[in-house]
């Protein structure tokens, strides 16, 4: 089991192998926290039409075009909208040029080149990565300042904990490294 990945309701654990993180690409993924139901839904959604795409335009979709389609699904539903808010992060196909968004749960995009935050622990993560962030940093200096901004923030929030998963993506690989935090 990977206890991390926890879903909960309130202040109670409902489950520990709940998936926050999926790939849409080779070097392209997206992080959904929000409503358990809503996460799932839109994960399936996206793939499909992820899919769809790839096989239409024979071609892998890039960062950009996959964030307006997100954004477009997102905005469709803005009178009963899904209760996430997505960050997306990858390489572009092409030219291997890192992206970075964000949305809010009606489809808004923010779309920026240091870092962007979601999730329970917002306001902390903010802080932190302001603190931690500094630009052109390599993929272990870049992992330590996830690292360190996701394990501080968790410990100043009571909903949030137990650690976390980090993705560093580089051309050509991807690292996935888990972090274990406190537990109560």
């Amino acid at each position: 089991k990977q206890w991390y990945q926890r879903r909960v309701r309130g202040f109670q654990t409902v489950s520990c192998d709940f998936q926050k993180i999926f790939p849409m690409g080779k070097k392209l993924f997206i992080g959904l926290p929000g409503l358990a139901t809503d996460v799932q839904t839109f994960a399936n959604e996206l793939k499909f039409h992820t899919n769809l795409y790839n096989l239409s335009e024979s071609r892998e979709i890039s960062p950009k075009v996959f964030l307006s389609m997100v954004s477009n699904f997102l905005y469709q539903r803005r009178f009963g909208p899904y209760f996430i808010e997505p960050v997306i992060a990858g390489l572009d196909p092409k030219t291997d040029e890192p992206f970075i968004a964000s949305t809010d749960l009606i489809g808004c995009p923010m779309v920026t080149d240091d870092f962007v935050v979601a999730g329970t622990c917002l306001e902390q993560l903010y802080g932190m990565c302001e603190t931690l962030y500094k630009p052109d940093m390599q993929p272990d200096e870049l992992f330590e300042c996830i690292s360190q901004s996701l394990l501080n923030a968790q410990d100043r929030d009571a909903y949030s904990g137990w650690g976390g998963v980090v993705y560093v993506i580089e051309p050509n690989k991807i690292t996935k490294r888990e972090l274990k935090a406190r537990m109560d």
